[in-house]
């Protein structure tokens, strides 16, 4: 699942900024503390990329930024597949015991659009359901489950499950009732503060996009 989900992040933050260099991405991926819940060490980012470049998923652009040579990114029509691929498949499948993949895709959700984001949420509350419902209830199963302290675990995960199922439910609601927005046009309530680092990344990705263009 770690490899899925760094490809998940990586192709993801290309797709959000792209052109974007190596060391915004890097940046970028950081502030939303891979290490801690994705295991992405920053460290192999850079190689990550490299990687996904080789593979024909990146392609990779060395410009000439002043005095400064930058390598910047952008997806090809393959790394566009197979983001849309990852990013399906990490909404859609559950496992109760790792939401990794599906926190990673939802953190990207925007980049599918509101008709196919909720056509994936909307499959996996069905399967979050189906999911809860193979849980054995504690209540009648007595001591067939386990000791004691066995069964305490394996209904913390079903709460869990519950819980992420009540959420999904209200998370479809706002994004149909449209107070959970998608469309980079709309006012989402939220503002970047002045220092945030995206503001200087879209001025270097006009500039990127000129030096590519011209």
């Amino acid at each position: 699942m770690t490899a899925h989900t760094t490809r998940l992040l990586l192709l993801g933050a290309v797709a959000l900024f792209e052109p974007v260099n190596g060391y915004q991405i890097r940046r970028e991926l950081v502030s939303w503390r891979v290490d801690k819940w994705a295991h992405l060490n920053p460290g192999s980012i850079y190689h990550g990329l490299t990687t996904l470049t080789g593979q024909g998923h990146l392609v990779r652009h060395d410009l000439l930024d002043g005095a400064r040579e930058v390598a910047v990114y952008e997806l090809t029509g393959e790394g566009r597949a197979e983001l849309d691929r990852l990013m399906r498949s990490s909404l859609e499948t559950v496992d109760p015991y790792d939401r990794v993949a599906f926190h990673a895709a939802f953190s990207m959700l925007p980049l599918l659009g509101r008709e196919n984001a909720v056509a994936c949420l909307e499959a996996r509350r069905r399967a979050l359901e189906e999911t809860v419902e193979q849980f054995p209830d504690a209540a009648t199963a007595k001591g067939d489950l386990g000791p004691p302290h066995a069964v305490r675990s394996l209904m913390l995960w079903r709460d869990m499950a519950v819980t992420e199922l009540a959420w999904l439910r209200q998370t479809l609601h706002d994004i149909r009732v449209g107070s959970l927005r998608f469309d980079p046009d709309e006012d989402w309530g939220w503002r970047p503060p002045d220092d945030d680092p995206g503001w200087q990344m879209n001025i270097d990705r006009e500039k990127y996009r000129a030096l590519l263009n011209g």
